[in-house]
């Protein structure tokens, strides 16, 4: 066998393992990324939705949250306008970020697994924070 054809044999190779190996690792760490109305219609004609890892964006529905500081749980409801359902999350209330409020319009993404229930059952939570802020005008009425 000539040398040249040793090389292409070996790259091909090598080329191929690297390929397989990159395409497992998405399959092991990607996740899905949905709105609520896209994963219960979604779950709704495919059924094998149900408990498998993906992500939600969407917003808390106002006066949902309820903390439960003993059992290290909060219980609240995201909404896209369209549909709802309600989301637990158990774990350390320290990874919930301050900015996750009743306030108005609150963003956020939850990360988990949706049950046969209809109830999604968090692993994080992150609430995005406002795009909009503005600095304090000054007490005198003067531009600075």
């Amino acid at each position: 066998m000539k040398p040249g054809a040793k090389f292409a044999i070996g790259a091909l190779v090598i080329v191929g393992g690297v390929a397989l190996m990159i395409t497992e690792g998405i399959k092991q760490t990607g996740t899905y990324f949905m709105t609520p109305t896209q994963l219960v219609d979604t779950a709704t004609a495919d059924p094998h939705f149900y408990n498998l890892g993906l992500k939600v964006s969407a917003k808390v529905v106002q006066g949902s949250i309820k903390r439960d500081n003993e059992h290290q749980r909060v219980d609240f409801a995201v909404s896209d306008g369209h549909q709802s359902f309600p989301v637990v999350y158990v774990g350390s209330l320290a990874e919930i970020p301050d900015t996750f409020t009743d306030a108005n319009d609150i963003d956020v993404v939850v990360e988990g697994k949706l049950g046969r229930e209809g109830t999604f059952h968090a692993t994080s939570v992150i609430a995005k924070c406002g795009s909009k802020y503005e600095a304090a005008m000054p007490k005198s009425g003067k531009k600075a």
